[in-house]
């Protein structure tokens, strides 16, 4: 292990390997086959990926961080421009995030190809995104990052060990204009020809004395069972299965909706792509902390193995069979409790 035996090292790509090295790459299947620009960031990332099978890592080489062979001010030069006007949260996040991010650099060698094939990837997420979907968004979940941020701050809110439902992230295909409905009104307002029909019931309860909460708000949206949610596909109505239900008098809420169906995100590191079928669901009323979480079809053969980590046991559901409702196949009963938000003085 003498110094002799410390060099950079530099893989070794057999072009030929490339498509078994990485899958092909789907994006919330909204990317055209021959779409030049993303497939020239795909094969630089997979030219400028070192893998375990084509470097030789050696002790040296796992020392050299040991031995600071960079710059070993540089970091702190850039935290340390930061103006003395910049508030203390900003400081205290971009200083973590400088330090973690040049760390990573320098723990893995990265080199420039591969650092402008990564900004090439975030530049196209962001030319792909608008008001109505967010594909940045999308290439953090699919790490998991959201999901984290979504149990640290579900744990700070100390809600982690009594909480009335788990929570699960938001995701990228939420619209904050969806149209007002009336309980019990079909929210598939573009048939599938594959789709199942589900009736979702249920009411909306304070979690201590399961009191009803007339007037709570309910908003659910979903993906059609070609996996693509309205935004994305011009088949389909604007708003189709989406809505915003106002509970009634007994705290109730009630649409029709499609029995959920998996669909494919990003498929990246020989992981499969998929979300388990889910239905996103927005809980709020006054007075009471909101909820954001999804519900997961247990007969999903993903429901364990969730692409973006969301899935929680208490998530998961079971639609049954319906009788004597022409409208509906099946049906699925879930009440949703709130907690109290003491800020609010309730």
């Amino acid at each position: 292990m003498g110094s002799n035996s410390s060099h950079s090292v530099t893989p070794t790509i057999n072009l030929a390997s490339v498509s078994s090295f990485i899958q092909p790459m789907k994006v919330t299947k909204c990317i055209i086959d021959d779409e030049p620009m993303f497939k020239d960031l795909i094969l630089l990332l997979a030219l400028g990926s070192k893998t375990t099978n084509e470097l030789n890592i050696t002790t040296s080489s796992v020392l050299r961080m040991a031995t600071h062979p960079f710059d070993p001010n540089f970091t702190d030069k850039v935290i340390n421009a930061m103006g003395p006007m910049t508030p203390p949260r900003l400081r205290q996040l971009m200083t973590g995030l400088i330090r973690h991010v040049h760390d990573f650099a320098r723990e893995n060698e990265l080199t420039v190809d591969e650092w402008m094939a990564g900004v090439g990837l975030l530049n196209w997420a962001g030319q792909m995104s608008d008001d109505k979907r967010n594909e940045g968004q999308l290439l953090w979940n699919v790490i998991g990052l959201e999901s984290l941020v979504d149990e640290i701050t579900f744990t700070l809110a100390g809600e982690a060990h009594d909480a009335p439902a788990a929570t699960a992230i938001w995701g990228p295909f939420f619209r904050a204009d969806t149209l007002w409905r009336r309980n019990g009104e079909d929210i598939v307002k573009t048939k599938p020809a594959d789709g199942k029909m589900a009736f979702m019931h249920g009411q909306v309860l304070d979690f201590v004395s399961k009191r009803p909460l007339v007037g709570a708000t309910v908003e659910v949206w979903q993906a059609s069972t070609n996996g693509l949610y309205e935004q994305q596909d011009p088949e389909q109505e604007e708003f189709n299965l989406r809505g915003k239900f106002k509970t009634d008098e007994e705290g109730r809420y009630s649409f029709y909706c499609l029995r959920p169906t998996p669909y494919p995100l990003i498929q990246l590191m020989d992981r499969h792509p998929f979300r388990p079928a889910h239905i996103h669901i927005i809980a709020t009323h006054d007075g009471y902390r909101s909820l954001t979480t999804q519900i997961f079809d247990r007969k999903d053969k993903n429901v364990d193995s969730d692409c973006v980590f969301t899935v929680k046991n208490s998530l998961v559901v079971d639609f049954v069979p319906r009788t004597g409702d022409p409208q509906a196949g099946l049906e699925l009963h879930y009440d949703i409790k709130l907690v109290c938000d003491a800020t609010d003085g309730a």
